[in-house]
């Protein structure tokens, strides 16, 4: 089993690495996922960590874990008020227009027998912020950086689709899925306030995908 990388750790929380392709929570067909993994990141405590958030199975990056129910909790409400920073780093199928801006949608869930569940833009949903800017251009594709205010499912990747007109890299669901043998996104970054101690900051490099298409970050 590989080993997930640790890139914080201190009493009350972790923040891994986690690769693409690895569900956070075990799939309704069964196989592999995150908790397979838990008894490697006890790290010597007696309980299991806790996924604080989640990420889309094919998406890297730095992951918050819980490692005891305060915790939890605490970590929790600070991602209900928005007072996470997240950044993102995804690749484009296309060049965007302009160099940055902010995207606002409303987003809603539906569902198609022959398309599955995708959340779409429309005036009745929630309301979601994702700030953008372009960082570099490679072979007709474009390494943008994202910084979304909100949380919702997907929201990056319907932003990118409905909001830039232009999707993801590999998204099977909001783009034709070629190009890349997975969604090009990337959580690169993370930064959690506490009350009484240091903030919890994170960053995860860019992974090998990434490289090959010929991007880096910074």
């Amino acid at each position: 089993m590989t080993q997930i990388p640790i890139i914080f750790e201190d009493g009350e929380a972790l923040v891994i690495d986690k690769p693409a392709g690895l569900p956070v929570d075990r799939p309704k067909r069964g196989g592999p996922c995150l908790e397979d993994h838990f008894e490697q990141l006890k790290l010597g405590f007696q309980r299991a960590p806790h996924p604080v958030h989640r990420l889309d199975t094919d998406t890297s990056g730095c992951l918050l874990l819980a490692r005891n129910p305060k915790a939890l909790k605490r970590f929790a409400k600070a991602f209900e008020e928005r007072l996470v920073e997240k950044r993102y780093l995804g690749v484009l199928a296309g060049i965007p227009q302009g160099e940055e801006g902010t995207i606002e949608l409303s987003l809603s869930k539906i569902s198609s027998a022959g398309r599955g569940w995708r959340m779409i833009a429309a005036k009745k949903g929630k309301p979601s912020v994702t700030h953008w800017r372009k960082l570099m251009e490679h072979d007709g594709k474009a390494l943008v950086e994202f910084r979304p205010e909100t949380g919702r499912t997907h929201q990056i990747r319907i932003h990118c689709e409905a909001g830039l007109g232009l999707p993801l890299l590999g998204d099977p669901v909001y783009g034709n899925g070629k190009g890349a043998p997975r969604t090009m996104l990337h959580a690169a970054g993370l930064t959690v306030p506490r009350e009484k101690k240091l903030a919890i900051e994170a960053a995860a490099p860019l992974p090998q995908d990434f490289a090959r298409l010929g991007f880096t970050d910074g």
